[in-house]
């Protein structure tokens, strides 16, 4: 089925001039998770031009950018691999540094029904994407985006409370690859306001004891994201590496941390494969897509 675009104001809340992206489910396939609210009838919520709106977990979605940054595989993994981090309890406060336009944060907010989640976004297009996004799902009352520098000491004034802290933090220095011409994008790829070192450090700020701070980097980065983690008192519980394709070497990994007093000795998990040598979805692939909502 083709996308469908917005109609004029005459149909209705539809008055944007984005892209609406039509759900591609099997047969008789029931969303899981919080249901959505109706259609907002708030026009500036739905996705304007150059912008779509695609689904994302369940029923819920996201407004994106079409020439901008986009959801992605880390994104998603990073996401599953910090829900499997509830032990004893549900995380009641999750915070999500550099959130961009918000998927990472509303995938644990889908998770966790109850839980309260804060984003931080230096950029003010992913800002007004990400809170778009909230409206649209009906989770204002219980999620927030700010605009601010994560390694501002006061851009969490509440200090010291979130049961869970994740991160995707952009891989690149700059001068060491050629920046997109998105300045969006750009901003997601190279590290223009830190690397995982300034992210572990804002996260060892705002967990509180028994915290999980949970994050991605490349694949071939392990002794940074290490030195990054002790930088900050921080010490890598477990590390998963993703592998695109059988037969390929890791893409990227993604490592749990606690504060170091609170962590025995580390351990690495089989890796994660997302496709076959056939290029289809592996069954490990699969079981974390039905997890965070996704159709087979």
């Amino acid at each position: 089925m083709a996308a469908r675009r917005l109609a004029e104001p005459d149909a209705g809340p539809a008055t944007g001039t984005g892209i609406v992206r039509p759900p591609r489910r099997p047969t008789g396939w029931c969303a899981p998770g919080p249901p959505l609210p109706a259609p907002p009838y708030r026009p500036e919520l739905w996705p304007r031009a150059g912008e779509d709106l695609c689904y994302l977990a369940g029923d819920w979605r996201i407004l994106q950018r079409l020439d901008g940054h986009r959801w992605s595989l880390d994104d998603l993994v990073t996401a599953w691999f910090a829900a499997t981090q509830a032990h004893a309890a549900l995380p009641a406060r999750i915070a999500d540094l550099g959130c961009g336009i918000g998927a990472v944060l509303l995938l644990l907010a889908w998770c966790f029904h109850g839980a309260r989640c804060v984003g931080m976004e230096a950029q003010a297009v992913s800002v007004g994407l990400a809170r778009r996004s909230l409206g649209w799902n009906g989770v204002e009352n219980r999620c927030e985006i700010r605009r601010g520098d994560l390694r501002d000491p006061l851009a969490f004034p509440e200090g010291a409370t979130f049961d869970l802290v994740t991160g995707t933090p952009p891989y690149l220095r700059p001068g060491t690859a050629t920046a997109p011409r998105s300045q969006q994008r750009a901003a997601s790829h190279l590290t223009f306001r830190g690397g995982i070192e300034e992210y572990s450090l804002a996260a060892a700020r705002i967990m509180r004891p028994h915290a999980r701070f949970v994050a991605c980097a490349g694949a071939a980065e392990a002794s940074r994201v290490t030195e990054a983690a002790e930088r900050a008192g921080l010490r890598i519980e477990r590390r998963l590496d993703v592998i695109p394709r059988e037969g390929k070497r890791p893409l990227f990994a993604v490592y749990a941390m606690a504060h170091a007093s609170e962590v025995g000795a580390s351990r690495g998990e089989p890796p994660l494969v997302v496709r076959d040598r056939e290029r289809r979805r592996t069954d490990a692939f699969r079981r974390l897509r039905e997890t965070m909502g996704m159709p087979p």
